[in-house]
């Protein structure tokens, strides 16, 4: 699955134009946290957020330095963070530097690109034009998407418990040699002896995950190795 598949399309947008006043009621009025900038062109020049417009004086929230941040600051620095807290144009509060991807871009590769540069949304562009976006949510809406459907009617057990054991087998820690499937209408019924609670469930999970099981019943008992020795 990829971008183009699970972005938003009629994202929010604020002109490269728009006072920071303009961004906030957009935003409000939109129930949105976030939106990208852009240019007459429709080309994307930044991002604006509420953290952006956090730090005003007009809310009496910009923070104050400590004596040793006034100290080792230069007068670049506090220039820069006087303008971030006091203009009124939108192009000069907004993050400027965006993580972005392309419409081909996968889902796993959105979600590491999320978790590596800890952002909750990535603007989708083509040619450097704004064509979507992907946020967390859009995430959980593409897995829901790849939910597995259970099957309805009759299953073949036969093939099922065959399917289960074949993935149990490819897994390391699903080595006890007093385990046995069984399937009954789709369900899956496992027993056996585990050394522990994380295996019995790791498990279940497996077998889960197969095409066409319905439910698990775990019937897996927890017998530490000292104990089952010679069973």
């Amino acid at each position: 699955m990829r971008a183009n598949q699970i972005m938003t399309r009629n994202v929010v947008v604020i002109a490269a134009d728009y006072s920071v006043y303009d961004a906030a009621e957009i935003m409000l009025n939109s129930n949105i946290s976030a939106a990208p900038v852009v240019d007459a062109d429709g080309k994307m020049i930044g991002i604006v957020s509420e953290a952006d417009l956090m730090h005003r004086p007009e809310l009496g929230t910009v923070p104050a330095k400590s004596w040793l941040e006034r100290l080792l600051a230069d007068d670049t620095t506090v220039a820069k963070d006087f303008i971030r807290s006091h203009s009124h144009r939108v192009t000069d509060v907004m993050t400027k530097k965006v993580i972005s991807a392309p419409e081909n871009t996968t889902v796993h590769e959105l979600a590491a690109l999320m978790q590596r540069h800890h952002v909750k949304r990535i603007p989708i562009l083509r040619e450097g034009k704004l064509v979507g976006i992907v946020s967390r949510a859009n995430l959980l809406q593409g897995l829901l998407t790849r939910e597995p459907e259970s099957l309805h009617g009759k299953a073949d057990d036969a093939a099922l418990r065959t399917a289960v054991t074949a993935t149990l087998a490819k897994r390391g820690w699903a080595s006890a040699p007093t385990s046995n499937v069984m399937c009954q209408d789709g369900i899956v019924h496992l027993w056996g002896c585990v050394d522990n609670d994380t295996i019995k469930k790791a498990y279940e999970v497996a077998a889960e995950n197969v095409h066409g099981v319905r439910r698990v019943q775990n019937h897996m008992m927890v017998i530490p190795p000292e104990i089952r020795f010679g069973i």
